[in-house]
């Protein structure tokens, strides 16, 4: 039978009209879970609009609205002539193996459906063919020379970082990267590293679980306030000085002069963490290309191609690199197989099309995100960076983590400042409304629960 003669009839969905809330609403949440717990496995085909409506005794509209908003949220495919398909794992459907989310607004991930799933499955069946016997058993502590000579040729086209392969070490990402250099400075007898604050969480358990303690230095609208680095005890700090993680401030000039200037004169060191979710318009030269012997520069894929291609990248100066070499022996490595495809993948220019087209992906989003912002939070204030994964929603003091509870509670995950923020932060409050994980046409939908949050955080005040 065809799909568009096919009928599903059976789909066991209980309707309360006696103050159960919106019909459509709990055919939505009741779909939601048992999609998310796999009572529905993938594949499964469910009743047209007209069907289910006539099973529930409702109107077609109120069936077709939840349909679309599931679709929306990627749980279901719907597909002109055949029956509505659930669909395999979704961004917005589960977040881990206990938290389970309608929509997940966090900031630290891209969106994997776009994964470029058969750009990357070429450059793995290249990269097999191609390989040899020594490629595939890599030995280097280092990374693959092939891989390392590709990103020191991209690194400098890209973002004029001043490299070579002898001095770049493939990573698992940034938090391993920021681990290896961590453990290298201890070596040295540094006990403790600094901040900007807030900054990435997961960026300062790698520190601790190194054995150093990570100190928080106060930010402003430009960027890190580099003369309370000379009162620090560190000496090394991590920045981000393209757009300051989670605040979004670009570190001025004449701050990067002034970090440039500590640096040289203490004998210090900076971690640079750089992003390819930049601003093309208006680019920003990498701090390494000012001062390469005093600027350890980070990079990853991890918000271009998520976690399930995660592979970083650090640009060492020449005296770190027996240390990093030593101490890399005990350090989980990426294996030959993706590094041989993400050479393929970057030498093809896959990979600067994949970005390119997540650039302007993100800017539409974001967008739209601003927009339903200014819809269901009227009074908010907005900021953050021009392009990433998210946008910072300024909030009265007390009232961010009120709004992550309750919009937890409502199934949407959310991160405050608090959440990034290290011991001695006093700055404003705010939430990091995060877009990579949520679709353009699901947007509208989570900032309305969004802003329920608010009205329930401003009803327990």
């Amino acid at each position: 039978m065809s799909p568009r003669r096919r009928q599903v009839r059976e789909l066991l969905l209980s309707i309360d009209r006696g103050g159960g809330g919106a019909i459509g609403r709990q055919i939505e949440t009741q779909l939601r879970e048992t999609i998310s717990s796999g009572v529905l496995p993938t594949g499964t085909a469910l009743p047209s609009t007209r069907v289910l409506a006539e099973d529930l005794a409702v109107s077609r509209g109120v069936v077709a609205r939840a349909y679309s908003q599931l679709a929306a949220e990627g749980y279901i495919s719907l597909r002109q002539g055949a029956n509505p398909c659930v669909n395999g794992f979704s961004a917005q459907q589960q977040s881990g193996p206990t938290e389970k989310y309608r929509f997940d607004l966090r900031p630290d991930l891209p969106d994997l459906a776009t994964f470029p799933r058969s750009g990357w499955s070429r450059a793995q069946q290249r990269a097999l063919q191609s390989a040899s016997t020594r490629e595939l058993g890599n030995t280097d502590r280092l990374g693959l020379w092939s891989l390392r000579a590709e990103l020191a040729a991209y690194l400098g086209r890209s973002r004029g970082v001043v490299v070579q392969a002898e001095n770049l070490v493939v990573t698992a990402g940034t938090s391993q990267s920021l681990s290896l250099v961590t453990r290298a400075l201890a070596a040295e007898g540094l006990s403790e590293i600094a901040f900007e604050n807030p900054s990435c969480a997961r960026h300062h358990e790698a520190v601790r679980m190194a054995g150093m303690e990570p100190r928080g230095m106060r930010i402003d609208e430009q960027g890190l306030i580099v003369s309370e680095l000379n009162a620090a005890v560190s000496r090394a700090v991590v920045v981000c000085p393209t757009h300051q993680f989670p605040t979004g401030p670009r570190l001025s000039e004449s701050r990067r002069d002034a970090l440039i200037a500590w640096a040289t004169d203490t004998g210090g060191l900076i971690i640079e963490c750089d992003s390819e979710l930049r601003d093309d318009n208006a680019p920003v030269a990498t701090l390494q290309r000012q001062a390469p012997d005093r600027v350890i520069y980070l990079g990853s894929t991890r918000k271009t191609l998520g976690p399930c291609a995660s592979l970083g990248w650090a640009v060492l100066p020449d005296r770190f690199i027996p240390r990093v070499q030593e101490l890399s022996t005990s350090l989980l490595h990426v294996s030959s197989f993706d590094q041989l495809a993400f050479v393929d993948f970057l030498a093809r220019g896959d990979y600067d099309r994949h970005i390119r087209k997540m650039r302007e992906i993100y800017r539409k989003r974001r967008a739209v995100l601003i927009d339903a912002l200014h819809t269901e939070v009227p009074d908010s204030v907005i900021g953050g960076p021009a392009l990433g994964l998210h946008v910072v929603l300024l909030t009265p003091s007390g009232v961010a983590r009120t709004v992550c509870a309750f919009a937890r509670e409502r199934g949407v995950a959310l991160d405050s400042f608090s959440d990034h923020a290290l011991p001695g932060y006093d700055g404003p409050e705010g939430l990091l409304v995060g877009f990579g994980q949520v679709s353009e046409a699901a947007i509208p939908g989570a900032v309305e629960e969004l802003g329920r949050a608010f009205a329930a955080a401003a009803s327990s005040a």
